[in-house]
């Protein structure tokens, strides 16, 4: 089974345009101070709180409870990085960029100049085979195309892939720490001597709090269910919005590129909380930088509007947006479970 691909439909190019002039009528896209200044103060208290509950219960396993609150203050903290990455907080690029290293860099070790270079890329290209760095072939593989030929540990996993999603998962933040890593060597990061200095910070603070306050295998046991549970947690807010869903050709317009390749999830509040607006993905393509606050507003407008000019609108709920990524992984890992059974079934 190969990907689907997203066929392109002619069109004169102004179907955007004229969303957009619906979306901005209903002034959609003004900041939203209030929100932002309430959701920021939160989140830090989330984090300050969670790391005075930390120091006051000290060395006891008590405080693997803390690990888990943290794992959810970082994966917000996360989440707020990318509004900032996107504009949505403050319409200037220099405080976006300084609020995005603290959050990113000093709040939760991940590098804000090499996610931001990375999500642009997504953006620009959502679910391209070549193009997108979401889908590219790493640990887990979204296209057929790039399963056949692997061997050994690296096709065990794409034969089993969608089992291993979940405990893969634990794996997300460590893998956003290499990455990070990684760019800061390579020059991607434009501020690489600032941004390794955050990093280290971060990582002395949060390393020394660790074997300082708690015994050593305490200290493990925080470490491995924090950086688990935060990697769970904000994989968990990304899987639902693309995976699965059609591989463009590059020939789409602009609205047909995002729509087709995107998901919304169905939900109140709490999972607009929980997944930081990102489930309202259609709305968050086309506009990424309307505030969060306005894309449960702009969803009804560019739903009805796809309803207009013909083009498919996916939404779904949470439960269900997991349950088709994983079909779609299990169904790439595919020829490779066929081909073992071949060549097992050849050698009895």
């Amino acid at each position: 089974m190969t990907a689907t691909t997203v066929r392109p439909r002619a069109t004169s190019g102004s179907d955007f345009a004229a969303l957009s002039r619906r979306v901005n009528a209903q002034d959609l896209m003004r900041r939203q101070p209030g929100y932002y200044t309430l959701r920021l103060t939160l989140v830090g208290l989330m984090l300050v709180g969670g790391w005075a509950a930390f120091a006051l219960i000290g060395s006891s396993w008590w405080t693997l409870l803390v690990a888990a609150f943290l794992a959810v203050a970082f994966a917000q903290a996360a989440l707020v990085a990318h509004d900032l990455a996107h504009r949505q907080v403050f319409r200037t690029k220099r405080p976006s960029e300084i609020a995005g290293r603290i959050a990113g860099n000093l709040g939760v070790g991940m590098s804000y100049g090499w996610w931001m270079d990375k999500h642009t890329r997504h953006h620009n290209n959502p679910n391209h085979d070549d193009l997108d760095p979401d889908v590219a072939p790493e640990v887990l593989i979204w296209a057929t195309e790039s399963a056949l030929g692997r061997r050994g540990l690296a096709a065990f996993v794409t034969r089993h892939q969608a089992g291993l999603f979940f405990p893969l998962l634990t794996l997300l933040s460590t893998d956003l720490k290499v990455s990070s890593i990684k760019a800061l060597r390579a020059g991607v990061v434009k501020r690489p001597g600032l941004e390794a200095l955050l990093l280290a910070v971060h990582a002395v603070a949060y390393l020394g709090a660790l074997f300082l306050l708690l015994s050593p295998l305490q200290a493990i046991a925080f470490l491995v269910v924090h950086q688990a549970l935060f990697g769970v947690y904000l994989g968990l807010t990304f899987a639902p919005n693309h995976k699965g869903m059609p591989h463009p050709t590059g020939d789409e317009d602009y609205l047909r590129k995002q729509v087709l390749t995107s998901r919304n999830v169905r939900g109140g509040r709490l999972v607009d909380i929980a997944l930081g607006g990102l489930n309202y993905q259609i709305e968050h393509h086309l506009f990424p930088g309307m505030p969060t606050p306005n894309l449960r507003k702009a969803q009804p407008i560019v739903q009805r509007y796809c309803a207009e000019i013909g083009v498919p609108y996916e939404q779904t709920s949470l439960i269900e947006s997991y349950r088709q990524a994983l079909r779609h992984l299990h169904a790439v890992g595919a020829p490779l479970r066929e081909a073992r059974s071949r060549r097992f079934g050849m050698g009895a």
